[in-house]
């Protein structure tokens, strides 16, 4: 993360009067950018060179090891820096600066100086992590263009003026230089977005149609498979089974772990009760694996049913005419129960099986 010394004049006051408390160690011409204990700075991200010193919890930055072309941003189509970092760089209050700038206000007009709006600030923020001390700032800040940069030099009349102008004209022209040479590149990036936008929003409105056709086409009721439409035949069933929030029961004679396989596509927290025959080819082990990875799978050993039965929610019934193991191999048909008291029925009955508790098979 990129951590750029944006100053208010509260935060540069303190970063001085924090150099100058150590005159020993020579900072006291220098100015400093003071970051508080526990913020990580990067060398390769503001430039950071080995004039960076230490005083206690404070890290302390000089202006000369900033490296200048990481405090230019781009607003408005144009390169721009702040005027807080300017003051930065200048050895000036962010407030001074400005109000310097202030009674010059005939040398800058808006094509050199310009206030940001709440979202150009809000998006520079984002972009970067500020160090300014507390509270932030109360005015939004004003960015400077090249040209008001160059007319700095004329109005802020102290002695590094000249050579931090020439700095930063330099970081300008810098940064102009490889904007131009990689124009071509940035063209292409441009140009492959617009495409990627342009996909995005046919595919969009091509998934709002399909959506709206499902909307307003009403569920199928009855389908029937024919022999070889194995993957059409288990998607049907991974989706029946996909739309219960709660519960699955499941009547099937002839359940096996390629019945599990389908039923593990059920989504997280439901519960599968499996009522089956006696003779079913489903082991214990089977449900313990199955239980450890998709819980809850309980199974029940009965006879009592001949077809096949698939409940969701305790409310959405199913019948199937082949079992699910067996689903598309041979010609087979599968029916929504439109009658709600066959359901309850069929609830009812699963009920007093369960109460007679034949042949339960639970994994511990």
């Amino acid at each position: 993360m990129v951590i750029r010394p944006s100053l208010s004049g509260r935060s540069l006051s303190r970063a001085r009067r924090v150099s100058t408390l150590d005159c020993s160690i020579g900072f006291r011409h220098t100015p400093f950018i003071g970051f508080r204990k526990g913020t990580t700075l990067k060398n390769d991200s503001v430039g950071i060179d080995d004039g960076a010193k230490a005083i206690g919890d404070i890290a302390l930055v000089s202006a000369r090891s900033i490296d200048v072309k990481s405090l230019i941003h781009v607003v408005r189509k144009q390169q721009v820096m702040l005027d807080s970092d300017l003051a930065f760089l200048y050895d000036v209050e962010t407030k001074v600066f400005n109000q310097a700038v202030k009674r010059n206000e005939r040398r800058f007009p808006d094509r050199f100086r310009f206030r940001l709006s709440p979202e150009e600030h809000g998006r520079l923020r984002s972009q970067t992590v500020t160090s300014n001390g507390r509270g932030g700032r109360r005015y939004l800040p004003y960015a400077f263009t090249e040209q008001g940069i160059a007319m700095l030099s004329a109005v802020l009349r102290i002695d590094v003026a000249i050579e931090t102008s020439i700095r930063i004209m330099d970081a300008f022209v810098e940064t102009r230089r490889f904007l131009t040479s990689n124009a071509a590149l940035f063209e292409r990036i441009g140009q492959v977005e617009l495409k990627q936008l342009e996909y995005q929003k046919t595919t969009n409105k091509r998934l709002d149609q399909i959506f709206a056709y499902l909307e307003d086409t009403p569920e199928t009721t009855q389908k029937i498979f024919f022999d070889g439409q194995l993957f059409d035949a288990f998607s049907l069933m991974v989706e029946l089974v996909q739309k219960a929030q709660c519960e699955i029961e499941l009547v099937d004679g002839y359940v096996d772990v390629s019945t599990l396989n389908i039923l593990a596509k059920k989504a997280a927290g439901v519960s599968v009760s499996v009522h089956t025959l006696p003779n079913a080819r489903l082991t214990r082990a089977d449900i313990n694996t199955f239980n450890s990875q998709y819980p809850t799978l309980t199974v029940q050993r009965t006879s009592a049913f001949h077809d096949r039965f698939l409940i969701i929610d305790r409310s959405i019934g199913y019948h199937i005419g082949a079992s699910l193991k067996d689903a598309g191999k041979k010609c087979f048909a599968i029916t929504k129960i439109q009658d709600a008291q066959m359901v309850e029925g069929l609830l009812e009955r699963l009920k007093k099986i369960r109460k007679a508790g034949s042949n339960f098979m639970v994994a511990p």
